[in-house]
């Protein structure tokens, strides 16, 4: 049987998948040396955290990994990597 989310958790759910897809295309500017490495890096972040129902917590990790995007996007302009 199909489980059903409120609005809250679909919404929340929204944000984490276009953070995972903001993340995957981040990768794209890395050094191709790089890049698969960082991919399952994602990947392995999202994956660990897949079966969180604490809304405070998912949001908490949305925002680190933000924190982190910028750290990268700002280390790949650098390096002139954009």
């Amino acid at each position: 049987m199909a489980q059903f989310m409120d609005l809250r958790a679909f919404i929340l759910r929204a944000r984490v998948l276009k953070f995972y897809r903001q993340a995957l295309r981040m990768t794209r500017r890395a050094p191709e040396h790089a890049r698969d490495e960082l991919r399952q890096t994602v990947r392995a972040e999202i994956e660990k955290n897949r079966n969180c129902d604490d809304k405070q917590k998912i949001k908490f990790l949305i925002s680190e990994g933000l924190q982190r995007l910028k750290g990268l996007d700002e280390m790949l302009d650098m390096t002139g990597n954009g």
